[in-house]
């Protein structure tokens, strides 16, 4: 009888161990994923971002956005999703460009910021560049797109080209591929 007993216990025993190393197997699965997931995530969030740039004591740029996300894993970067606003300044701390985009990314070991979708950059004289993509270089302190550029100008002229380069005033520029209604002034044509 003792002897039935035991391989009635027996078989659900084996049943119970055998699923239990099943979940285990699946929990560590689970585990796992979660982990590669956690590393991926933020670890730092701010919200109302005011950061200034600053090179030999002197204010270089003006950056805000609504939301911040750091990243510090293998190669870290910052994230703002949320939108971003940079206000470059030159010596006498005058504005002398803007550029506003939807979404961010600061790659910290190039040292660059990809300012993407709905990009408007605009110049002292009011120029404007609208894009889907244009890059902020910290260490030439230029700003390139290899993505279709649109720039309007004071005057009403109107250019579209790609591969745009640019100092971070957006004052020296240049477009390959371009075309576009350049207004001329009569008098500015030599006879």
């Amino acid at each position: 009888m003792m002897a039935k007993q035991i391989s009635n216990l027996f078989l659900p025993v084996v049943i119970a161990g055998l699923a239990l190393m099943t979940s285990c197997e699946n929990d560590l699965k689970d585990l796992q994923k979660i982990s590669a997931n956690e590393v991926s995530k933020p670890i730092e969030r701010y919200t109302n971002v005011d950061v200034i740039y600053s090179d030999s004591a002197k204010v270089k740029a003006h950056m805000t956005s609504p939301l911040m996300l750091e990243y510090k894993i293998a190669k870290p970067y910052t994230e703002m999703p949320k939108g971003v606003k940079v206000i470059f300044y030159d010596n006498a701390l005058k504005e002398s460009s803007t550029i506003i985009a939807d979404y961010a990314i600061r790659r910290e070991a190039e040292k660059n910021i990809e300012l993407r979708k709905n990009v408007v950059g605009t110049n002292a004289t009011g120029d404007t560049f609208t894009s889907d993509e244009l890059i902020w270089d910290e260490n030439t302190k230029q700003i390139h797109s290899n993505k279709l550029v649109h720039v309007k100008m004071v005057d009403g002229s109107v250019t579209d080209g790609t591969s745009f380069t640019s100092d971070e005033n957006l004052n020296h520029w240049k477009l390959t591929q371009g075309t576009g209604i350049i207004h001329v002034n009569n008098k500015d044509i030599s006879q």
